[in-house]
């Protein structure tokens, strides 16, 4: 493995993109990840002290700050995001080190290839942002509304995602993600009786939650398998039950109980025409790492003191005296909220025996950087993608679907003509779940070489094209694989960049039911705490659940805990506190909001029960 350089980096969001215009001239510096922490903290107390910057944590500093919490926002890495972050290929390989030396509590396995030969050095890591927990964005989504309230979307770009597909017989379907009464009729692939119970179970699912007949009919079919629910009550079968379970439902397993498939496939139906009419957005320069920066900027601007490469090294719950490793102590008036990669040595006892009344699940997820733009499978003026691999779709037999996020260089995380695979399973046999990945790597690669080899015209005959509402003959799906083309064997093979693998353990269910359920939360590690204080409390590591569900509902959890109540969680007005605003972000550029050595600052319990204002106009950059 070559060395790495600690010092390179991408660029910093506040670099890679001009200020939001509602900000002041000068916003908090960010200069962590250039210049390192060298300096001792310069602030005495706070009420809350959070270790870890991830999305849930970044998002709980930003909530209390703008609440009037004095806020101390720390991270022993020396880069944002923790277990959330987005990260260049060498610090990809220093985090491998680290993994496997067993430094990185939550993440184990962790492997990284670049093939050797002519292309091993044709490549600059500052170009590649690879995200360690890849998430998509529902138009309808609790996150969203929440960028939309703190304003935290104006730090933040956005692109729209609407081709999904699934993979099924050895093909990839083109699926029913353009879900209108107009693209259903005259869909030609489709049977008169199919499209016909198609509406009918769409009008059932779009139909309010508490109408008599929908609620009796869930209540009756509650521990129902989906697949048995469609096939009996609306005689829907494959592929068309697969296409509404897993690619546009998104479910990780069959034998999904109705209620929640149900409620997926709603957050998809509900997503369209909210902002565009696509249902899906991903955020510009990486994901859940980006995002979790807008909100430390935010808490930044509210007062909330930043610090990287710091961590805590003692606590005395007597005098409440925290003590760090650049020499600093800080008293801490109220509470101490650690996310589960950073929490001390001398906590890791009690987090251990907290964990252990738990159930974890893993997580294997396997990104490969290709040098391939895979705009075939990516719609026009887009730059992502998901693909979903059904259970038993694979030659592996697989138990659980394998989700794969596509995002090409048009979404700023890699070089033009190139892509990122972001593929994971929640198959629990860490052998099975890699074997499964591995497959569905295959059945992708072969799938892209042949869609985009130039010597096809002999295979195609008339039976592979349909005619467009144009009048445009078109391959027959959107993967273009006809059935010519399914004996085609590519004679090249996919030019890969890097491929990373590595198993995840949280504590949250796949289905999110210890988080969207009042009852289930309290299994949930964040209840734990390691003394009756309740002095100290721990946040979750992010879930296998491919959108950001469940996050703000774990937010308010935590908030709740501290505040003893979530009722005022992000309750600001700044539509009429714009010059305030202003005044506290030009303030905190220059005292309180950053130490010397400044740092850079770079739901609810159903699936589909938001509802939120939409942006103004020219607000969202798509």
């Amino acid at each position: 493995m070559p060395a790495f350089n600690r010092n390179e980096r991408r660029k910093s969001m506040a670099e890679r993109r001009p200020s939001a215009s509602y900000a002041p001239s000068k916003i908090p510096h960010l200069t962590g990840l250039e210049k390192p922490n060298e300096h001792s903290l310069k602030v005495d107390h706070c009420d809350i002290l959070i270790l870890g910057t991830g999305l849930v944590e970044s998002i709980l500093a930003a909530s209390l700050a703008w609440q009037g919490v004095e806020v101390l926002h720390i991270d022993h890495n020396n880069y944002y995001g923790d277990s959330s972050s987005t990260l260049t290929i060498e610090q990809l390989k220093k985090w491998c080190v680290e993994v496997n030396q067993g430094k990185i509590r939550h993440f184990s396995d962790a492997q990284i290839y670049i093939p050797g030969g002519k292309r091993t050095n044709e490549y600059n890591s500052k170009d590649y942002g690879v995200d360690l927990s890849p998430k998509i964005m529902f138009s309808q989504s609790d996150l969203l509304a929440l960028l939309v309230k703190s304003r935290v979307y104006k730090y933040l770009e956005f692109q729209s995602l609407s081709n999904f597909h699934v993979f099924e017989n050895d093909d990839f379907k083109s699926n029913i993600s353009n879900t209108t009464k107009e693209h259903i009729f005259t869909d030609q692939s489709l049977s008169l009786t199919t499209k016909r119970s198609l509406m009918k179970f769409l009008k059932f699912v779009l139909q309010d939650n508490n109408d008599p007949a929908k609620k009796q009919v869930l209540l009756e079919n509650s521990k129902t398998p989906i697949e048995d629910f469609l096939a009996n009550t609306f005689g829907l079968k494959s592929p068309q039950s697969d296409e509404l379970i897993y690619s546009i439902g998104l479910a990780n397993r069959s034998q999904t109980r109705t209620p929640e498939a149900i409620a997926r496939i709603k957050r998809f139906l509900v997503s369209f025409d909210v902002y565009g009419s696509f249902p899906v957005m991903m955020s510009k320069y990486g994901g859940p790492g980006e995002i979790s920066q807008g909100f430390c900027r935010s808490a930044a601007v509210a007062g909330t003191t930043y610090k990287l490469d710091t961590s805590l090294v003692d606590f005395d719950p007597e005098s409440k005296i925290a003590k760090f490793s650049d020499g600093s102590s800080v008293k801490i008036n109220e509470k101490i909220v650690a996310a589960p990669t950073q929490v001390p040595k001398f906590l890791a006892t009690s987090y251990k025996e907290a964990g252990e009344k738990l159930h974890p699940f893993t997580v294997t997820r396997l990104t490969t950087v290709v040098r391939k733009d895979c705009k075939e499978w990516i719609a026009e003026n887009e730059s992502s993608a998901v693909v979903v691999f059904p259970p038993n779709s694979l030659p592996t037999h697989n138990v659980h679907t394998v989700q794969v996020v596509i995002q090409n260089g048009g979404s700023g995380v890699c070089p033009q003509g190139q892509s990122i695979w972001y593929s994971h399973t929640c198959e629990q046999n860490a052998e099975k779940a890699k074997k499964d990945l591995e497959s569905a790597f295959e059945k992708m690669e072969n799938a892209i070489l042949r869609e985009s080899a130039t010597n096809l015209e002999d295979l195609l005959d008339k039976k592979d094209f349909v005619v467009n509402d144009r009048g445009t003959p078109m391959l027959v799906n959107s993967f273009k694989l006809g059935e010519s083309l399914q004996s085609f064997v590519p004679k090249e093979t996919l030019d890969i960049v890097c491929k990373f693998g590595y198993v995840q353990t949280t504590y949250i269910n796949p289905d999110l039911s210890n988080v969207l359920s009042s009852t289930g939360a309290a299994s949930n590690i964040a209840q734990a705490t390691v003394s009756d204080t309740e002095d100290i409390m721990f946040s979750n590591m992010p879930s296998s659940e491919i959108s950001y569900d469940g996050i703000i509902s774990e937010v308010k959890m935590l908030y709740k805990r501290i505040t003893g109540s979530d009722e005022d969680f992000f309750d600001v007005d700044f539509e009429d506190e714009d010059e305030e605003f202003e005044r506290a972000a030009a303030a905190a550029a220059s005292n309180s909001a950053v130490t010397d050595s400044e740092s850079d600052i770079n739901g609810d319990s159903d699936l589909d029960s938001v509802h939120h204002e939409p942006f103004g106009a020219g607000a969202m950059e798509l």
